[in-house]
């Protein structure tokens, strides 16, 4: 029986220029270092984002899945991706439900910005 989700993760190939995006882009903030700082962990309310050099069969992908972060404004997040150069595959768009724009760190993985509708 599936009890959570453990984490998501991501592979990158420069785990300081990863950082930089995340941390000083994003916001974020590391949790936690493990593996000699080779796999770098963020708590975003409870939800765990896992970055990591390891593993020589994981690559960098823009297919799949990918992690999506609820944001309190979304034009202010895509203003901030685009000053620092950020490549997006989906400018903002509208749903019923929500808006959303996807994308990517510095390797290429795909990130899913969302900020839901208020009822």
């Amino acid at each position: 029986m599936i009890t959570g989700i453990a984490f998501t993760g991501y592979k990158v190939t420069d785990l300081d220029r990863a950082r930089a995006f995340y941390e000083g882009v994003l916001g974020l903030k590391m949790s936690e270092a493990m593996a000699g700082g080779k796999w770098i962990e963020y708590n975003v309310n409870g939800a765990i984002l896992a970055l990591t050099t390891l593993g020589e069969n994981w690559t960098p992908s823009d297919q799949g899945p990918a992690v999506a972060f609820e944001v309190d404004d979304l034009d202010a997040m895509v203003a901030t991706l685009k000053a620092h150069g950020t490549k997006f595959s989906m400018e903002k768009m509208e749903s019923p439900v929500c808006w959303i724009a996807i994308a990517h760190d510095p390797d290429g993985n795909k990130i899913v910005f969302h900020k839901l509708k208020t009822a």
